[in-house]
């Protein structure tokens, strides 16, 4: 006979593998995932995913972007979108502009300043919600940006959804370095690719060269570097739609990146 406890084990177990049939059942119809993660805030990773998704929509690509960092989400002021999702039948619809999918907790606030104070477990339901909801429809590219950090929420995602590989942003600076570190090692233990670093705000402000030194150390590809320039200050729309220079930065990123899932089994055109 079934003890109560057993039985509740159980229902756990069937409610998780529910959920991941679902999960996998949306993502089915998209062809590469990449997370964009970074081991603190303040590197730029909203910054970097906004630019690398707009930048591949420029290559006429299917583009969607799932911004998870529940806490903090800043994706849709970096889209300089205001429409919200459409919920109809179930199903959340996404945002979009310049040929980007967009979906994110800030969407759901009725005051964007306001703090979203959560516990654990329901930033974990928020997270499965937006996989197990969102009709993204046929997808090239899913960039999916992370919450900073190695704890509850940034695991939640790596063990909610199958990501092809991770983007990891760091910053000239030794303690933003030392984090992307972490992460990486975190990444590691979960057995997720890492397609490599690139080095967010290099120039004459902070320097350059820590990426490139963290990617050698760690024996990962370095996708490339971003300068801190004047041309982020136009916050209306992704700076890659409005800088050539910037642009140029993305067009290698998105190329190495193409690279390293070729190198995993990952063929992208």
């Amino acid at each position: 006979m079934t003890t109560p406890q057993e039985q509740a084990r159980l229902e756990a177990i069937k409610r998780s593998w529910q959920q991941k049939r679902q999960v996998t059942q949306r993502l089915a119809s998209i062809k590469t995932k990449v997370g964009v993660y970074s081991g603190k805030g303040g590197v730029g990773k909203t910054t970097v995913a906004v630019n690398l998704a707009a930048a591949l929509a420029q290559e006429r690509k299917q583009v969607g972007l799932l911004d998870v960092d529940i806490d903090c989400p800043n994706v849709p002021k970096a889209m300089g979108i205001s429409d919200k999702p459409v919920y109809e039948n179930g199903e959340i619809v996404p945002s979009q502009r310049f040929g980007v999918k967009v979906v994110s907790m800030a969407f759901f606030q009725e005051n964007e300043e306001e703090a979203i104070i959560w516990r654990g477990p329901m930033i974990h339901n928020a997270i499965n919600q937006f996989l197990q909801m969102t009709a993204w429809g046929d997808l090239d590219y899913l960039v999916v940006d992370l919450p900073p950090g190695t704890s509850d929420a940034p695991l939640t995602v790596m063990q909610s959804l199958p990501l092809d590989g991770f983007v990891v942003v760091t910053t000239p600076q030794h303690l933003a370095n030392l984090d992307a570190r972490r992460c990486i090692n975190m990444i590691r233990k979960l057995k997720v690719n890492v397609l490599g670093v690139v080095e967010n705000y290099t120039g004459e402000m902070f320097g350059q060269g820590a990426g490139v030194e963290l990617a050698r150390e760690m024996d990962i590809p370095f996708l490339g570097s971003m300068a801190l320039r004047p041309d982020y200050r136009d916050t209306s729309k992704p700076t890659v739609l409005s800088s050539r220079e910037v642009m140029e930065e993305y067009r290698e990123v998105v190329k190495n990146m193409k690279a390293s899932l070729k190198a995993l089994g990952k063929e992208t055109k």
